[in-house]
């Protein structure tokens, strides 16, 4: 409990900006064993003393949940479940961003598109069905013209422009296929992640098309990588969600944003040494 309450809610209402900043600096330190009394002060009926302790309690809570997302990256696998990891990352980035209704509708696009698939027998009738549905009936497309906005990586952002970057793209067509029984992997193809099911490559960032070996082939050779086998296999989810945040922390360099930048980086170190 905070000894001196009395005192801290008039050195908050003080107006010298050095001696808030000192307080709340003072109350970061100790506000996790003090919540308590945080909260009380956030009811408080003075404005500045109030929107002080809330400022605090959500910064206490998002520190909370950015550990909690480091720890969780410490001990995800290669066998872990991808989707959980994806909205993990995204609770830890945007707390305060609501998922509940982004789940709702990939699930809601999941049962549409099972109706759709019924009439698919082979592995490319389903691609070109999951294609169409994706592209034609909810209009899922690349966003070329601002490729590097962080918007492109967060997945409720996608779901809501219905516009992202290959490998985002490829998380929500996985996610809608999936809740219709049908299975799409992604593929870590070094330039350009791709998705592929059963035997069929396809690329949801051009609207789902299907692909072939060589066309990949050129993608390397753009970048004067030659193609192993290696580069069509499935990727491990840790394989993906360290892809994901890596555009992430591209993007955080590219903008200036330090502090989000620093955060992305230890979870990637954090997934890399799990």
């Amino acid at each position: 409990m905070l000894a001196q309450m009395d005192a801290v809610t008039r050195l908050l209402k003080d107006g010298d900006p050095d001696t808030v900043r000192l307080v709340r600096e003072q109350l970061l330190l100790s506000g996790e064993e003090n919540l308590r009394d945080l909260e009380e002060l956030a009811q408080d009926h003075d404005d500045d003393v109030s929107r002080h302790a809330k400022e605090i309690l959500t910064t206490l809570r998002h520190r909370d949940v950015e550990f909690d997302f480091e720890l969780f990256c410490r001990f995800f696998s290669d066998t872990s479940d991808i989707e959980p990891a994806i909205w993990h990352a995204t609770h830890a980035l945007h707390p305060d961003l609501e998922i509940e209704p982004c789940l709702t509708k990939i699930q809601h696009w999941g049962r549409q598109f099972s109706l759709k698939l019924s009439h698919a027998v082979s592995s490319r009738e389903r691609v070109l069905a999951l294609g169409h549905f994706m592209a034609e009936t909810l209009c899922f497309r690349g966003n070329a013209e601002n490729y590097y906005s962080a918007r492109n990586s967060i997945l409720p952002f996608v779901v809501e422009t219905r516009m992202g970057i290959p490998i985002t793209l490829t998380m929500v067509y996985r996610m809608v296929a999936l809740r219709a029984g049908m299975i799409v992997d992604g593929i870590n193809l070094p330039g350009h992640f791709l998705a592929r099911h059963e035997d069929v490559l396809f690329d949801p960032f051009h609207r789902g098309r299907i692909i072939t070996p060589q066309d990949c082939e050129v993608i390397l050779l753009r970048q004067n990588i030659r193609m192993k086998p290696c580069h069509l296999l499935p990727a491990t989810p840790r394989q993906i969600l360290t892809r994901v945040l890596a555009n992430l922390m591209y993007i955080y360099d590219l903008t200036g944003e330090c502090e989000r930048h620093a955060k992305v980086n230890c979870w990637i170190r954090a997934l890399c040494q799990g």
